[in-house]
């Protein structure tokens, strides 16, 4: 058996931050400004430092505390303090760790198993479930049942429930779902051939994105491949402490993927991304970290190419916000930046605090929806400050979160992925 692979099963056996981690973190403070929590609450357990340090307590023995798992429920896991770090402390993989280990040993009620049950391992995973789920959403919102709910101020009768309603997506049918199995030639000269990763909840809330995506990369000269047998990524499950689920997860996307011979696999979702580009990691075998290797986003495989410039002028101010999971995860920032200056008429604008968490983060704004707010009209703030007239990034969750604050706090301000951007610019040519 490999070292990486008896690793991973210590891992399952010892559910938990791993020692050696643990062990990184120097306690110098460098990473309190980029923690969001902590700069809302300025809490020393609300921070990477604190958090580590309760960490290493449960570690040593302590148990797990309803007062821990409350500090590890509130962190964003955005990463942020992993770009700040100068130990390079794996903060994201010890807050899933220690998720795990919360998960192994949580007490919930009968009815709070069965919706996570029913939601992270038959919904997310099913395509007949999650279309099934997209048509009833898109009766919800043609009925004018939304509008009518959320223009009459009536979200807080439903309680909890307010939030995820308000928060909820659009469907857009035609789904995606039809596309998966089906390869789209290049126009022109064929330079490359890529893999697409749909996702799950994408191809109902963000089929139009996910169809941009293969037109931008057909521009680009690309073959793009849409493997019919991928799945739900795994990252939603992965940041809720269900490592079993995620790891299922990620050796059946392996398995999908392994048929082609593709240059790049390309996703269009930074927190999707980022977990892609950890399967070697995740499950320790040489398929997935040769799966891993070949992981791009949209906007880093296109910022790496000779970018087709024959592109139509959008006369619009953008600023972009950056996606956490690309920023801080992938390290990926100035590909977005350089895709949206190559595009004729555009005019970038950088707002003060780009690279602080939205308040997206997978499904934080549900399960932390007071501190998600609280972030969101921050970023608000800064994105009114600066008068553009789009918001780019590079995440669906980012969109969503950034599209309410639009609602409740902009100035009637478009939020797009930087590759629809590219897609107008392309189609108005």
């Amino acid at each position: 058996m490999a070292v990486s692979e008896k690793m991973a099963v210590s891992e399952k056996e010892n559910p938990g931050p791993r020692q050696f981690d643990l062990d990184r973190c120097v306690h110098c403070g460098l990473c309190l400004n980029a923690c969001p929590t902590y700069r809302e609450l300025g809490l020393e357990m609300d921070s990477p430092r604190g958090r580590i340090y309760q960490m290493a307590q449960v570690a040593a023995g302590a148990p797990i505390t309803d007062s821990y798992v409350e500090h590890i429920g509130l962190c964003l896991a955005c990463r942020g303090c992993e770009s700040a770090c100068p130990s390079g402390v794996p903060y994201g993989r010890m807050v899933e760790d220690a998720r795990a280990a919360i998960e192994a040993q949580a007490q919930r009620s009968a009815m709070a198993r069965g919706l996570r049950k029913f939601i992270f391992e038959r919904l997310l995973p099913s395509r007949s479930l999650m279309s099934a789920a997209g048509v009833a959403l898109y009766l919800y919102e043609a009925s004018g049942l939304k509008l009518l709910t959320r223009g009459l101020g009536m979200m807080h009768l439903l309680g909890s429930l307010g939030p995820l309603v308000d928060l909820a997506p659009s469907a857009e049918p035609p789904f995606f779902f039809s596309q998966i199995g089906l390869t789209f030639p290049a126009e022109g000269e064929r330079r490359y051939t890529v893999a697409f990763v749909a996702g799950c909840i994408a191809n109902v809330a963000f089929s139009r994105l996910n169809e941009a995506t293969v037109r931008v990369l057909q521009k680009n000269g690309c073959d793009v491949a849409i493997p019919a047998r991928q799945g739900c990524c795994g990252a939603l499950h992965l940041h809720s402490g269900l490592r079993a689920d995620a790891e299922k997860l990620a050796r059946h996307n392996v398995e999908a993927f392994s048929d082609g011979a593709f240059d790049a696999i390309i996703t269009n979702a930074a927190g999707c991304g980022s977990t892609l580009k950890e399967y070697g990691e995740l499950l320790g075998s040489a398929a997935a970290w040769g799966f891993s290797a070949r992981v791009r986003d949209v906007t880093e495989f296109l910022a790496s190419i000779q970018l087709n410039p024959k592109m139509g002028a959008i006369n619009a101010t953008v600023t972009y916000q950056d996606s956490c999971h690309l920023a801080h995860g992938q390290r990926i920032r100035s590909a977005p930046r350089k895709l949206l200056a190559a595009v004729p008429g555009l005019t970038v604008r950088e707002m003060h605090g780009a690279d602080l968490c939205c308040g997206s983060a997978g499904i934080y704004n549900i399960v932390q929806n007071e501190m998600s707010m609280r972030l969101l009209a921050d970023k608000m703030e800064a994105v009114n400050a600066i008068a553009a007239e789009i918001i780019a990034t590079a995440n669906p969750g980012c969109i969503l979160q950034l599209r309410a604050g639009v609602r409740m706090h902009g100035g009637k301000q478009r939020v797009l992925h930087v590759v629809e951007v590219l897609d107008e610019a392309y189609r108005s040519a």
